[in-house]
């Protein structure tokens, strides 16, 4: 198996703004798997408060032993060896999954969604993001939005209301609402959930302090919204603390380590009777496209990731009235990159 890395700084449309910090840029490692005739890409999106980067990443991926891979690939054993090799990590790994998922699709002839039993009729439709903003750069960012069927909006500091208003006098589409554990008192947190619901909010992530298990399941007992863990959720192993603190759950590949244990996590959240999220980092067509072919089982999508940047090395995904397309095509049905991004 050939293994090609590449470095790169993926860049916003806008600076990016949520409760706790602001970005312009994320730096992303991408990988490429060649063997036997086919390649599989897989990305890494190392957004700077996971504390992974582009030495952390060369670190891990000089531990990894390639020859261990072999078709047909052992995704449990894979992902098993890869966490005895060093603990957290979690985008370099996704990179890696991504890349063998695409890779295995590849040599299968078939296309991921089928693998993973996924039915691409039953694609929800994905939400645009919009960070924290000023009402008149909100407006701006609200054009980019114009295609899409829902808007997610970050929140959790002392704008949230006229933020909310500034939107609700552009559009009227439902709302998703990430507070990113903004929300401190949870007086003053029920009474905005209960003005988000007649604002026509359909869900919240995050919305107190991950730690504060307590705090968050005192909202969700009386929230008339859904309110998912995201920042509380990382791994397959937090699943299950999470059940009766929140309604559902926000999976990112780049958290889960990739396409299998995502698969592994949804499959135990509908167990547990919990919604599912499937969301995104700053990402390119790689990891979108991997989070879309799991995505039509889970409740809602999440995965604007190209469509917030401006120089995705990849065709943008198919994508139509809101819903990304998954076309039979084999993996990940990527289209083929700038000819010379590996070199």
């Amino acid at each position: 198996m050939k293994i090609s890395c590449k470095a790169f700084e993926l860049e916003l449309k806008h600076p990016f703004s949520i409760a706790k910090f602001t970005r312009t840029s994320t730096p992303l490692f991408l990988l490429k798997m060649e063997h036997e005739g086919k390649i599989g890409y897989g990305e890494a999106s190392m957004v700077p408060y996971m504390g992974e980067s582009y030495e952390t990443a060369n670190a891990f991926l000089e531990k990894v032993d390639w020859n261990r891979f072999q078709f047909p690939f052992d995704f449990a054993t894979i992902m098993a060896y890869l966490d005895e090799l060093a603990p957290g990590n979690p985008a370099i790994k996704a990179a890696i999954d991504i890349a063998l998922n695409d890779l295995n699709g590849q040599l299968l002839g078939k296309p991921c969604y089928e693998i993973f039993g996924a039915d691409p009729k039953k694609m929800p439709v994905t939400s645009f993001t919009i960070g924290i903003d000023t009402p008149e750069v909100l407006r701006k960012k609200l054009e980019d939005a114009k295609d899409f069927k829902v808007i997610k909006v970050k929140l959790g500091r002392d704008n949230d209301k006229e933020i909310i208003e500034t939107i609700r006098s552009v559009t009227n589409v439902p709302l998703y609402v990430d507070a990113n554990q903004g929300w401190k008192d949870r007086i003053k947190a029920i009474d905005l959930i209960y003005w988000l619901h007649e604002q026509g909010v359909v869900l919240i992530e995050q919305p107190m302090d991950k730690n504060d298990l307590d705090g968050n399941a005192w909202l969700t007992q009386r929230s008339p919204i859904p309110l998912l863990a995201d920042e509380a959720m990382q791994r397959l192993k937090d699943l299950d603390s999470l059940k009766g603190a929140y309604h559902g759950i926000n999976i990112k590949l780049m958290k889960s380590t990739g396409m299998y244990e995502g698969h592994q996590t949804i499959l135990r959240a509908r167990k547990l009777g919990m919604k599912v999220l499937i969301g995104c980092m700053s990402e390119t067509s790689i990891a979108t496209l991997a989070g879309a072919h799991l995505a039509p089982l889970c409740d809602w999508a999440d995965l604007d990731g190209p469509f917030l940047t401006v120089n995705n090395p990849f065709e943008q995904p198919a994508f139509n009235d809101g819903k990304y397309i998954l076309e039979n095509l084999p993996g990940l049905g990527l289209k083929r990159p700038q000819s010379n991004l590996f070199s």
